[in-house]
């Protein structure tokens, strides 16, 4: 996906600050940190579109664009692209807002991905995200 958004896809999901401690070697914010903000993220849409309980089965077509750094505000946003019998998939956006000492710059996007969940009742099966 070589297209650059002026605006996020979705509804604001998760907002979050990275910090120090979610540093790799580089001192950028670690990959596995931003998938988790996304994961939580899409977790949330997930649930109350299932309303109960879910796994995540899977991750498709994640690319990082850009770095995040320490201090910079992250926010998630994310939108259900399709509702199968007991899976969802959701198309997550993770966008920075960097606050530096000369004041609030222009959002980002940084990164982008699909994630697949599955509803499940309370013994972990897969059930129907929609009781008919």
């Amino acid at each position: 996906m070589s297209q650059e958004y002026n605006s996020p896809k979705g509804q604001l999901l998760l907002r979050t600050l990275a910090m120090p401690a979610d540093t790799n070697a580089n001192g950028d914010i670690f990959g596995g940190w931003i998938m988790s903000q996304l994961d939580l993220a899409g977790g949330i849409l997930a649930k109350e579109i299932s309303s109960g309980r879910i796994v995540t089965v899977s991750v498709s077509d994640i690319i990082f664009k850009k770095p995040v750094k320490v201090g910079d505000v992250v926010c998630c946003y994310g939108e259900c692209t399709k509702i199968g019998r007991t899976s969802m998939s959701i198309n997550l956006e993770l966008w920075v807002k960097p606050i530096r000492d000369h004041g609030v710059e222009e959002r980002f996007m940084v990164c982008n991905a699909t994630f697949n969940y599955v509803a499940i009742d309370s013994e972990g099966k897969p059930r129907p995200v929609r009781e008919s």
